[in-house]
C-alpha cells in the first residue's frame, strides 16, 4: 500500500530538521562559552601548581577570558551585521577551537593566558551570531522553543564546567591532569564546525555600511587591561611604579573612552542610555553584583581546595549546591517572577545573597579551616539562590525604561558589562583573598566575605532607582 503525502510535507519535515540542527549548533557554541568561562574556577590551583606562575596565574585565568569577551562582544555583533552572521560564526568556532588547543598544550603560563584571551576574543565573535541567525531564520513558534531551551542548556553547562574540571583532573587522563579540560573543546569544536558549515544558511548580504567603532573598542580594551594588570600585579608583587602607572593609564584611557562615546557617530553605548536613570542605575547595580558574585564563587573554590585541602573533584561537588541554587532561581525568575516583581526581585536576590554570605562568614569564623564542606552546603545553596535571582533579573529590569530603538544597544551593553564586571570581580576579590592570606586562609575567606557583604549592602539602595518593572515580552537580541 502506497501512502500519498500532502504536497510540501517532505519539505516541511526537512525544514524542521534543519531548524533543529541550527539550534543544536548555536546551543553547542553557547554551552562551550559557559563551560570555558567557569572551568578554571576549579582547575586554577592545579594549573598553577604544574605550570608555575603562582597567585598571578590563578588571578589571570578567569579575567583574561572575560576581559576579551566583554570588550569585543558588542563589536562581534556589529561585525556579523557587516560581513554576515554565518561567516563570523564559522570564524568564531574555528578560532575558539584553535585557541583551546593552544591552551591545552601550553608549556608555560604566558602562552596559556594568551590562549585564554584568544578564546574570549573568538567567543565574542561567535556568541552574538547565534541569536541573530535564529531571529532571521526561525518562525515565531520555533523561536519560542529555542528560547525555552537556552535556559536549561546554559544552566546545565554552568554546573558541568566546574564538575567536569574536577572529575577530569582527578581522573588524570593519560597523565595530562588539567589539559583535557581544554583539549575536549577540540572534539566538540571540530564537530560543531563541520555541522555549522552544512546547516547554517548562507547570508552573503551583510550590510557593509554598518559602522564598527574600532577606536571605542580599543580604548575600552586598554582601559580594562591597564586596570586589571595594575590590580593583579600590585596585589601580587607589591605596589611599585609599574602597577601604579598601569592603573593611571587605565583611568586616562577610560576618560578617553567616555569622550569617544559622547562624540562618535556610532558609539558602542548610545549616549541617550547614559542619561536614562533606570539604565545607569541598573548598570551600577549589575557591576557590583556581577563583580562580587563571580569573584566570590572563584574564591570559594580556592578556599575549598587550598584551605580545606579538598581534591578538585570534592571541591567541584562542594560547589554544586551553590550552582543548583543559582540555576533554580534563574529559571524561577525568567519563568514569570521578574515580570511580576520587577526590581523587587533584584532587591530579594541581593538580600538573599547577603544572608548566605553572612551564614558562611559565621561558619568560617566559628570553625576556621576545620569547617566541613557539607556544613557549608546550605549556606552555599542560599548564596546560589541570591546570585541566581540577581544575575538573571538585573539585565532584564534595567531595560524597563529603554525606548524601543535603544533596547538592542542596551542589551548588548549590559552583556558586555556583565563580562567586564566578572573579569574585575575575579581579579579584585581574588587579590583581596591572597592579600589577606598571610594570617591564614580562614582569615582571608572572612575578609573576602566582609568585602562582598559591604559591596552588596551598598548596592541595595541603588535598586530603588532602577525601573519598577521589566519590559514586556522577551529581551531584544543584543546589537
Amino acid at each position: 500500500m502506497t501512502t500519498v503525502k500532502e504536497p510540501g510535507a517532505v519539505a516541511t519535515s526537512r525544514s524542521s530538521r534543519l531548524m533543529w540542527a541550527i539550534l543544536g549548533v548555536v546551543l553547542l557554541a553557547d554551552a562551550l562559552d559557559v563551560i570555558d568561562a567557569t572551568v578554571t574556577n576549579i582547575a586554577a590551583p592545579t594549573i598553577a601548581a604544574e605550570l608555575g606562575g603562582g597567585e598571578s596565574l590563578i588571578k589571570w585565568l578567569g579575567p583574561a577570558y572575560m576581559l576579551a569577551m566583554g570588550v569585543l562582544l558588542v563589536v562581534g555583533g556589529r561585525l556579523g551585521d557587516k560581513f554576515g552572521q554565518r561567516r563570523l560564526f564559522l570564524i568564531g568556532v574555528a578560532g575558539f577551537t584553535l585557541a583551546s588547543a593552544v591552551a591545552g598544550f601550553a608549556p608555560d603560563p604566558a602562552l596559556l593566558i594568551v590562549a585564554r584571551v584568544a578564546q574570549g576574543a573568538f567567543g565574542a565573535l561567535l556568541i552574538p551570531q547565534g541569536m541573530a541567525i535564529m531571529t532571521k531564520n526561525f518562525d515565531r513558534e520555533m523561536l519560542g522553543k529555542a528560547f525555552g531551551l537556552f535556559g536549561p542548556v546554559l544552566g546545565i553547562s554552568s554546573v558541568a564546567g566546574p564538575v567536569l574540571a574536577g572529575f577530569i583532573i582527578s581522573a588524570d587522563i593519560f597523565g595530562l591532569t588539567w589539559r583535557p579540560i581544554f583539549l575536549l573543546n577540540l572534539v566538540l569544536g571540530i564537530i560543531g564546525l563541520i555541522v555549522a558549515v552544512k546547516v547554517l544558511p548562507r547570508d552573503d548580504d551583510g550590510d557593509r555600511s554598518t559602522v564598527v567603532d574600532g577606536w571605542g573598542s580599543g580604548l575600552l580594551a586598554v582601559t580594562m587591561l591597564g586596570l586589571l594588570y595594575g590590580l593583579i600585579e600590585g596585589s601580587t608583587n607589591g605596589w611599585g611604579v609599574i602597577p601604579v602607572v598601569s592603573i593611571v593609564v587605565g583611568v586616562l584611557f577610560f576618560a578617553a573612552f567616555a569622550y569617544r562615546q559622547r562624540t562618535a557617530a556610532d558609539p558602542l553605548i548610545m549616549p541617550s542610555l547614559m542619561k536614562n536613570r533606570g539604565f545607569t542605575s541598573g548598570m551600577i547595580v549589575g557591576l557590583a553584583a556581577f563583580a562580587a558574585g563571580t569573584g566570590l564563587i572563584f574564591v570559594l573554590s580556592l578556599f575549598l581546595q587550598e584551605g580545606l585541602h579538598a581534591s578538585a573533584r570534592t571541591a567541584s561537588l562542594g560547589l554544586v549546591p551553590l550552582t543548583l541554587g543559582l540555576i533554580a532561581a534563574g529559571f524561577a525568575a525568567m519563568g514569570g517572577m521578574v515580570a511580576k516583581l520587577g526590581r523587587r526581585l533584584v532587591f530579594i536576590g541581593l538580600t538573599v545573597t547577603f544572608v548566605g554570605c553572612a551564614a558562611v562568614l559565621a561558619l568560617v569564623e566559628g570553625y576556621g579551616t576545620d569547617v566541613s564542606i557539607w556544613a557549608l552546603a546550605p549556606a552555599l545553596l542560599v548564596i546560589g539562590v541570591g546570585i541566581g535571582f540577581s544575575f538573571s533579573t538585573i539585565p532584564t529590569v534595567a531595560l524597563g525604561d529603554a525606548r524601543p530603538e535603544e533596547a538592542g544597544s542596551a542589551s548588548g551593553s549590559l552583556s558586555s558589562i556583565q563580562q567586564l564586571a566578572s573579569a574585575i570581580g575575579s581579579a579584585v576579590v581574588t587579590s583581596i583573598f591572597f592579600q589577606s592570606a598571610g594570617t591564614g586562609l580562614a582569615h582571608a575567606m572572612n575578609v573576602t566575605l566582609i568585602v562582598v557583604l559591604a559591596v552588596t549592602a551598598l548596592s541595595i539602595p541603588i535598586v530603588t532607582l532602577m525601573p519598577r518593572k521589566a519590559p514586556a515580552g522577551p529581551p531584544p537580541p543584543p546589537e
